[in-house]
């Protein structure tokens, strides 16, 4: 179910500094996400989204960024993708990820997207445009395997899309890379799995990959997560419950072996374990370290 709603704010300021993707600000234009990503920490009771399921359209979100955008003194960067999908099958709609990019382009803002789906080409021109000052595009891919993906995440383009995405994204001279996080304990944190998504990446011109060899797992989640376990994978969830109880993180078991694998793995591919930021300096001209 879609509803409209509408937001006090749009821009939320992030403690800094960030060291997963260099951020300065936050920006959600939606709550809630159609892609049934059965892992999605944003499912958590601390973030009071009564039903997931149900997409929350700030509609009056574009209005809210043509007031706060001139407002900030700092050009740092504002992320999105957080929360939910900003290219989620709503935007086709509503194209509020669009049109937000299009106002980042006239006051100069540089910005990160975490998304899963392929509607982001339709944009290309603009994080083109967006790219002259800082723009960078990440996947989430945590399984090569399309099968897998069509359980764990349902709603999602499949990784194989994902992949041609960011070749494409890539050949147009967008900053391009994968978040492989989280990696589901028992289910995708192999060895063999780790390896062939930096290949992959290495092959489809990703320029970063961002691990976490594990997962986290919060009330309202943990109940939602053990459910498709036990409907997809019997069993599972008592191996859950056993290594982890009631903890919120959740490392795989193998987790310092697959940070071996994996740093060894982005060594051989020539690919980098992090990804570069965008620092404003005094005269707020782009720099890249």
């Amino acid at each position: 179910m879609i509803k409209e709603i509408k937001a006090k704010t749009m821009l939320s300021h992030v403690p800094g500094p960030d060291g997963w993707f260099g951020l300065k600000y936050n920006m959600n234009l939606y709550r809630g996400c159609s892609h049934g990503c059965i892992y999605c920490d944003s499912r958590s009771s601390c973030y009071r989204i009564e039903n997931f399921s149900d997409i929350l359209v700030k509609i009056n979100a574009i209005d809210l960024l043509k007031k706060e955008l001139p407002s900030k003194r700092v050009k740092g960067t504002i992320g999105t993708g957080s929360m939910n999908d900003p290219y989620q099958p709503a935007e086709k709609q509503f194209q509020l990820t669009k049109k937000s990019l299009e106002l980042m382009v006239k006051h100069g803002f540089p910005v990160h997207i975490i998304t899963k789906s392929d509607l982001v080409l339709r944009d290309v021109d603009i994080l083109r445009e967006i790219s002259k000052t800082y723009a960078a595009v990440t996947f989430t891919v945590i399984t090569t395997d399309d099968k897998l993906a069509g359980i764990i995440e349902p709603g999602a383009p499949p990784p194989s899309k994902r992949l041609k995405t960011i070749e494409t994204l890539s050949r147009a001279g967008v900053y391009t890379g994968i978040t492989m996080m989280p990696l589901l304990p028992f289910i995708t944190d192999t060895e063999e799995n780790v390896k062939d998504i930096v290949r992959r990446a290495k092959d489809s011109g990703a320029k970063y990959i961002i691990p976490v060899f594990g997962m986290s797992i919060r009330t309202g989640q943990r109940e939602y997560y053990y459910q498709k376990l036990d409907e997809h994978f019997p069993g599972l969830k008592t191996k859950y419950e056993k290594n982890y109880g009631m903890r919120y993180q959740c490392p795989s078991p193998d987790h310092a072996r697959l940070e071996k694998v994996f740093l060894e793995a982005c060594d051989k591919n020539a690919i980098r374990p992090g990804m570069e930021f965008f620092t404003p300096c005094k005269k707020e001209q782009p720099t890249l370290f």
